[in-house]
């Protein structure tokens, strides 16, 4: 008996030898490192983002050259860019000196496919949004608004959303305890403390799954149905209902799909947007095996121009190339 229990042990564990000596398959993508956007003042907007919402400026620099035409797909590129911190999230600005692009267009909504948004997480909503009104910001919701008790994935989340002075939506986020990342509940005397995720209008929560999570390898780490006045309110949409996704790498803030139940009418992004456009955002995903995610996105008709190369002693990668998401909101893979 004890020479057939071994023998059904030593076979048992031969045919799972195979499981154990697999290398462990890392996701493509293992951290969200950064959010940029295009702007049309580089000194108004990184006095907007320091003197009210308590970025800090860590670098000020320019890039020019054929490997940023190529990234951009734009002739004779040249970028200011501004490397702004809050606690332990970047956001970086971009003034293209030439060429200019186009302004957000006046009758942007927030449902429509080009809206993004970071939300900055805050210690006190009120004090918050008494700093925003003393200066002089452009609401999109009338005020910060609490979501209700009834909704228990996002119950007791308050939020208020306004706009830049290029007319970038932002938001602000009070999580209650037992909400959010644990750390946003170590205020430490601050009023504006990080960025928790950023957020992208999508058409089709399941197709934007199928690229962010099953191309890319994010975690879907959480999902609520929102309606009701409080996120009409806090949209200014009449009659919204969204779905949201939230999604993760490894490391880094998030990115939240927002999925327009209702009103459904919102607009594409428009097919000609470039880089220099000022509703252009990018995220910053880290790539380990870049060249792998390079051809998985050509087969998918996701990516163009090729990885470049990059030798600028301010950034911290080497490799790079420039895609969409199947909205069209734009990712800048790095390694």
């Amino acid at each position: 008996m004890r020479l057939i229990n071994l023998f059904i042990f030593l076979l048992s564990f031969q045919l799972h030898a195979g499981v154990f000596s697999q290398p462990f398959e890392k996701p493509s993508v293992d951290a969200v490192i950064s959010y940029a956007m295009t702007v049309e003042e580089m000194d108004r907007s990184v006095e907007f983002y320091t003197n009210v919402l308590t970025f800090t400026k860590v670098a000020d620099f320019y890039v020019s050259g054929s490997a940023y035409d190529k990234l951009y797909n734009l002739d004779n590129v040249r970028i200011r860019v501004v490397r702004l911190r809050l606690g332990q999230e970047t956001l970086n600005l971009m003034q293209f000196d030439k060429p200019k692009g186009r302004k957000v267009p006046v009758n942007a909504e927030s449902n429509d496919r080009m809206f993004q948004h970071i939300a900055i997480v805050v210690s006190n909503i009120d004090s918050a949004y008494a700093k925003l009104l003393k200066n002089g910001v452009v609401n999109i919701s009338p005020s910060p608004q609490k979501l209700p008790e009834w909704n228990h994935n996002v119950a007791g989340i308050e939020a208020f959303y306004f706009k830049d002075p290029d007319g970038h939506p932002l938001e602000i986020i009070h999580f209650p305890p037992g909400k959010g990342n644990p750390r946003w509940q170590e205020a430490l005397g601050l009023l504006f403390l990080g960025i928790d995720h950023s957020a992208i209008v999508v058409k089709s929560t399941n197709k934007s799954l199928a690229f962010y999570h099953s191309l890319l390898g994010l975690d879907v780490m959480g999902k609520s149905f929102n309606y009701g006045p409080e996120q009409e309110k806090l949209n200014n949409v009449k009659g919204a209902k969204l779905r949201i996704t939230s999604l993760h790498a490894e490391k880094g803030p998030g990115i939240e799909l927002l999925e327009y139940v209702s009103p459904s009418t919102g607009a594409d992004m428009p097919s000609d947007t470039k880089p220099n456009d000022l509703w252009h955002w990018q995220i910053r995903l880290q790539a380990p095996r870049i060249s792998d995610l390079y051809k998985s996105l050509v087969q998918a008709n996701m990516a163009t121009h090729g990885i470049l190369t990059f030798t600028n002693p301010y950034l911290d990668y080497h490799e790079a190339f420039l895609t969409a998401d199947p909205d069209g909101h734009a990712l800048l893979i790095t390694r």
